[in-house]
């Protein structure tokens, strides 16, 4: 079954908000029963004092004519007021239940929709829905009340111009329906275009150095300008039903004012009112077209908040992380890092409909044991990586670790067990001690400059104006120190597995060799799983899996595959020829 996120936090603000809500309704009562006696005001002016030419009560009539216009005023005001107030809550509300899902949201989400999307869906699907409440769904429940109380007015005028009136309301109607339809069709549209101008614009900024250094400015602009005529399309759709609208209304309304006029003249008195009665029904046709003129208006409103409503609430309905057993510790699963035995039972895993990215993968390592992942691009290696922290479930199979499976590790556990360390360093706002316990108030002080210091980064540190306490900035750090930093945040909380993901890759021989001395000490009690590009540089390990088409081609020591894997030894023999 699926949850309406923005159904329940419609509820939950309308529970904790029940005086406004309540102040609300009598607002929108008063709105409604205000705006229907202006007209009757009119027609007593007129058919009263105007007419006869008497003036009595004139003045006492003018003064509630404008005093109930002021009423209106200040009814619009109020409820304007609220409904912002209202409106801003359940847009918070919302937001927050959004995050929340972001972190129980499972990582496969990740590999198909990029953050400008995500961003889309907390910004502009957010933003349209709040307009719902500002200038949709309840402006539209008070025109309509208006509507009906007009109609019934006119009606009390004169039944033969009620009924003309009615008559004419279906045809209004069918138009507002036919505006419906297609103006829901293009916002949806335009709410995914938009989603995908900014994921081009966040993608395009976090690639900029690449993008220059390949000359692909032009292939980047090409690209941009296809989704921005994409989208300059579909708004040009709701633009153009949009602009037509209003004029449609305002013909209607000359047409049925001069009916009006007409059939009430002495030529054809069809209508049978007086002049009083013809002024204040002019006035309530006028009230009663300006409502549907602004449904146009709020229908858009509409249209753009069910296209965000449809999108967050696709959003709030992915998939999450399946299981995640509480009661589990990372004391509880290793209480002796010397005996941690990590086993692979009949692991596949695809994304969606796509082909196999693994197939069949059955190994099992011992405590303490140095492997490392081999294989051409493509093969599977790092989504092997994201399958052992739990990150992504197998589609077939379980990987556990000590008969725990990793999948129902609870993230805020997985830390203590695993370090894993990647191809980039990715850096948070804060300072540089920041960087290594990620703000994590039980990494004590103590542990992130013992684990600088393995690295050998505390003397440069150090020599820094505020030392661990200066300001994190890209350009203070080499590419190899930033490598340096990842491992410090892997072995921070001294976790018994480190996952190092072809950590070497960009980085020159000096500085690779530097890393791999420091990884050989860090390696001494723990067990490492680790991928390699380069396999002169892996560091030293008890066994090598060599890793084709999804499926283990080979596994063993290095010395056994040296003699009996084709494919390593020619490998090997190449890189030797390549690094002369």
């Amino acid at each position: 079954m699926k949850n309406n996120l923005v159904k329940k936090s419609i509820k939950y603000v309308i529970k904790d908000n029940v005086v406004s809500v309540a102040v609300l309704v009598v607002i929108i009562i008063g709105i409604v029963i205000t705006s229907l006696l202006p007209p009757q005001i009119l027609r007593k002016i007129i058919d009263q004092n105007l007419v006869p030419r008497n003036g009595v009560g004139l003045l006492s009539l003018a003064v509630s004519y404008l005093g109930i216009l002021m009423f209106i005023g200040i009814f619009d005001f109020l409820k304007e007021a609220i409904l912002t107030i209202l409106g801003q809550k359940i847009t918070k509300e919302i937001r927050m239940e959004m995050m929340e899902k972001l972190e129980k949201i499972n990582a496969i989400f990740f590999s198909y929709n990029g953050s400008g999307t995500v961003v889309s869906r907390f910004t502009n699907d957010v933003d349209a829905i709040s307009s719902l409440f500002t200038s949709g769904i309840v402006s539209m429940i008070v025109d309509s009340f208006k509507i009906i109380g007009i109609l019934g007015s006119i009606w009390f005028f004169s039944v033969r111009l009620g009924i003309i009136t009615l008559i004419l309301l279906p045809i209004i109607f069918i138009i507002i329906r036919i505006f419906q339809r297609h103006m829901l069709e293009a916002q949806i549209k335009n709410r995914v275009l938009v989603g995908k101008v900014n994921n081009h614009i966040s993608e395009s900024l976090k690639n900029i150095q690449m993008i220059k250094s390949f000359s692909k400015e032009s292939y980047m602009e090409d690209s941009y300008k296809m989704y921005l005529i994409d989208n300059y399309r579909t708004m040009e759709k709701v633009n153009f039903y949009d602009s037509i609208f209003s004029p449609i209304i305002m013909i209607i309304r000359a047409l049925i004012i001069a009916a009006v006029v007409i059939l009430s003249s002495n030529q054809f008195g069809y209508l049978g009112i007086s002049v009083g009665m013809v002024a204040a029904s002019i006035e309530l046709i006028s009230n009663l077209l300006g409502p549907i003129q602004d449904l146009g208006m709020e229908l858009q409103s509409i249209q753009g908040a069910i296209s965000g409503i449809y999108r967050v609430n696709e959003f709030y309905n992915e998939p999450e992380d399946e299981y995640k057993n509480s009661e589990l510790s990372a004391e509880s699963i290793i209480s002796n890092r010397k005996e941690v035995r990590i086993s692979f039972n009949d692991i596949s895993f695809y994304y969606e409909e796509e082909r196999h990215i693994l197939q069949n993968i059955n190994l099992e390592f011992q405590p303490q044991e140095k492997v490392t992942f081999v294989g051409r691009t493509g093969v599977g290696k790092s989504t092997l990586f994201k399958l052992i922290l739990g990150l992504l479930k197998p589609t077939n199979g379980s990987i556990k670790i000590n008969e725990v499976d990793v999948y129902s590790i609870p993230n805020t556990e997985k830390r203590k067990i695993f370090g894993y360390v990647d191809q980039s360093f990715h850096t948070i706002k804060g300072t540089i001690a920041d960087q290594v316990s990620l703000q994590d108030k039980s990494i004590t002080r103590e542990q992130i400059e013992d684990a600088i210091d393995f690295v050998g980064l505390s003397d440069y540190i150090l020599s820094l104006e505020n030392g661990y306490d200066t300001k994190m900035d890209n350009n203070l750090f080499s590419q190899g120190q930033k490598q340096l930093l990842a491992i410090a945040r892997a072995i921070a909380t001294n976790p018994p597995i480190l996952l190092l993901d072809e950590i070497t890759a960009n980085l020159d021989a000096i500085t690779e060799e530097k890393i791999i001395s420091i990884l050989q000490k860090v390696s001494d009690t723990r067990t490492i799983l680790s991928i390699s590009h380069r396999l002169l540089s892996m560091i030293s390990c008890d066994t090598v899996v060599i890793l084709e088409n999804g499926r283990v081609k080979n596994s063993g020591s290095p010395e056994l595959l040296l003699e009996n894997d084709e494919w390593y030894r020619s490998h090997i023999e190449l890189e030797k020829l390549t690094w002369r």
